[in-house]
């Protein structure tokens, strides 16, 4: 499995990346396979650097706000008047009111909405696309949200999206080969409850689930990332590393 981060800043895009998009690559019966995690707000653009659009096959949305979703209003015009004709209906799981949600956000009719262009069909314990196997899980946030667990036979990796602490992050991530946590908040600020990780807790949960690699992504522009990266190198000593946009990790 190959994860490129296409976009990986927080609550808004960044100077240096787009809001929350993740891509993962399998190969699978003699193809490419591609699922995105999340296609949130300039995602879509900069995915062009890395794969074609049309190549993929899946979406999977960890939550809807607009920083993991609302790039999926181009991805709509993209697939409905491409030049080479309207494209074939993409899979897209996400909470229970995607399809409602994503009209609104575009001002259609609820029906059809997009409809015509993506197939939203709500979370099940577990979904299979191809080579991956995805298991979401609820988490702590104000919306309805759900962190990722993608596997691809005996590899494995977790993703928190935007969550508070919680019990459930433990069975996400046990054991995975890579870690995606996010971390909004610094440790030692009076920071809301539920919403969002500290990189100390992105670091403990690390450490916890033993993970082998961390990555701390979804840092919100307006903080130093190397001050998030090295509250969770208080607490967790093994590979750690911030998201780059760009990047590429081959499991």
């Amino acid at each position: 499995m190959r994860l490129t981060v296409v976009g990986c800043s927080g609550s808004y895009p960044g100077p240096d990346s787009p809001a929350s998009c993740y891509l993962l690559e399998a190969e699978h019966e003699g193809r490419t396979w591609r699922v995105l995690m999340d296609l949130g707000s300039g995602a879509l653009g900069t995915l062009h650097l890395y794969a074609d659009p049309l190549s993929i096959d899946a979406v999977v949305l960890s939550h809807l706000h607009a920083d993991h979703c609302l790039d999926l209003c181009g991805y709509y015009v993209m697939r409905k008047y491409h030049p080479d004709g309207p494209q074939p209906r993409l899979p897209v799981w996400g909470p229970s009111d995607t399809a409602a949600r994503m009209a609104r956000a575009y001002d259609l009719p609820e029906d059809p909405g997009m409809n015509a262009e993506f197939d939203f069909r709500t979370f099940t314990d577990e979904v299979e696309i191809g080579p991956f196997r995805v298991v979401a899980v609820p988490v702590v946030h104000p919306v309805e949200a759900y962190g990722l667990r993608v596997s691809v036979g005996d590899v494995s990796l977790a993703y928190t999206g935007d969550t508070g602490p919680c019990e459930a992050l433990d069975r996400l991530a046990a054991g995975a080969d890579l870690l995606l946590a996010e971390a909004s908040f610094r440790h030692g600020d009076d920071n809301p409850g539920e919403i969002h990780l500290t990189g100390v807790e992105g670091g403990e949960l690390a450490a916890r689930a033993g993970v082998g690699r961390l990555v701390i992504t979804h840092i919100p522009p307006w903080f130093d990332k190397q001050e998030l990266l090295a509250e969770a190198e208080t607490v967790w000593d093994g590979p750690v590393e911030l998201a780059r946009r760009g990047t590429v990790y081959e499991l």
